[in-house]
């Protein structure tokens, strides 16, 4: 069976029949039909979108999806077969309608996959991914995986849609050890141990499908990272070639060559620390050094002079307070440095000019009863996000699931709960990760 097939009739399957069929028909269609009233109002056919007029923007996805035309039907009718749908919008040329779907969310893209092959070629081609980064349109998706599982889990901004990716192909011993994630453009990056060493592999969110690699320059572990734009950023962790001791090197991986870049070394060895982006640097705060001793200094890499700046005693030193704690928990909203306390569960945002650190109030987990291990602590747009699972591993339970918008001027924030995705009771988070594509 074609691959095509299989995630057609993988999708078919997934729409209930006939019936569940036509209403998801009805409100693709809904959709579609909103997105081009929106478009055609905005641009009028010649106002200028961005530099360019509507009507010379470069986007053509490849001539094959271009499927010949038969008479008159919607968004240009392809050839009938008994599963594409008949629709009554009138045809758009193949610009205009990447253009719109391109705008219509891409939590609603499985949609499109059951109700005509024209749109499944388009998004199987992944030309709605680059015309989105052209646009500057960028909607968030959290992944999660839990502990012993290969399988990954995708929600939307709200945590109301999930979705199930493909199994993740690693052996045994890759799903039971620790893992970390990243993303970078469109890629999910998963770097463990497998049976053969340290390996990365690599989720592509246009092809809908996990590959092996690329390996890191450095194959390491338990290291800082983060992501500036379409780059992912790596530093620090505990290292195959140093015998497991710290490592001061970085790099940085980029998805257009689908390649890791080497970055200037560090001040410091470090593994256990955090990685974020503040002021356009990469920090990398805290851990423990090459003997084990905890370090509560940072270090910034300036991507414009490529040289790293460190800045001491940055973190605070109740970090400590509990044994074996996580790699400190961090996040950037706004431009702003935030950080869950797991000693006491506190949120503090660190003040820039006084270079302190001020309390905002509990935050509504129990970070404290696994010291850090198992929260996701988050930036998600203008939001903080935390996610822990429930505390109770016998009963089970779904996960827990807050976000709240930081005022580092307030003296507490609101924390506003979110439903779960799915039913399913929710194991030890092992790792999270937000992309914005």
């Amino acid at each position: 069976m074609s691959k095509e097939k299989e995630m057609e009739g993988t999708a078919a399957e997934e729409g209930g029949g006939e019936e569940s069929r036509g209403l998801c028909r009805d409100e693709c269609n809904n959709n579609v039909l909103s997105c081009k009233k929106w478009v055609l109002a905005s641009n009028n056919a010649g106002e200028k979108l961005g530099d360019q007029s509507l009507s010379h923007r470069e986007f053509k996805y490849p001539r094959q999806l271009r499927l010949e035309v038969v008479g008159s039907g919607s968004l240009g009718t392809v050839p009938r077969k008994p599963q594409d749908a008949d629709y009554t919008i009138p045809p758009l040329i193949d610009e205009v309608e990447a253009l719109i779907l391109a705008r219509v969310p891409r939590s609603e893209y499985r949609k499109f996959c059951t109700i005509n092959k024209r749109f499944f070629a388009l998004l199987k081609s992944g030309e709605l991914y680059k015309i989105r980064a052209e646009l500057g349109i960028k909607e968030p998706s959290v992944f999660v995986s839990q502990h012993g599982e290969n399988t990954w889990w995708e929600f939307d901004r709200q945590f109301r849609f999930c979705r199930k990716l493909p199994i993740l192909p690693s052996d045994s011993c890759f799903t039971s050890s620790d893992r970390e994630s990243l993303c970078a453009g469109t890629h999910l990056l998963v770097s463990g141990r497998e049976i053969e060493g340290v390996v990365v592999w690599r989720y592509d969110m246009e092809a809908n499908q996990w590959g092996k690699g690329p390996s890191m320059i450095s194959p390491r572990c338990m290291f800082a990272s983060a992501t500036c734009g379409s780059y992912a950023y790596v530093a620090g962790g505990m290292g195959l070639a140093s015998d497991w001791k710290a490592m001061d090197s970085a790099e940085r991986y980029n998805p257009g060559t689908k390649s890791w870049e080497p970055l200037p070394n560090m001040e410091r060895e470090r593994r256990s620390c955090s990685g974020c982006f503040l002021d356009n640097k990469f920090f990398v705060i805290g851990g423990k050094d090459r003997h084990g001793s905890d370090l509560f200094c940072a270090e910034a890499f300036d991507i414009e002079k490529h040289t790293w700046e460190l800045i001491p005693d940055m973190l605070e030193a109740d970090w400590t307070t509990l044994s074996n704690p996580s790699p400190p928990l961090i996040a950037v909203v706004a431009n702003q440095l935030y950080s869950l306390e797991t000693s006491t569960n506190e949120l503090k945002v660190y003040l820039k000019q006084s270079k302190a650190w001020k309390k905002l109030g509990v935050v509504p987990v129990r970070a404290d009863a696994t010291s850090g291990w198992g929260v996701a602590f988050k930036s998600l747009r203008d939001e903080l996000l935390v996610i822990q699972s429930s505390l109770d591993s016998y009963a089970g339970g779904p996960a827990l699931i807050y976000t709240c918008r930081p005022d580092p001027t307030a003296d507490e924030l609101q924390w506003q709960a979110l439903e779960h995705g799915h039913s399913r009771p929710t194991r030890f988070i092992v790792n999270c990760s937000v992309m914005a594509a």
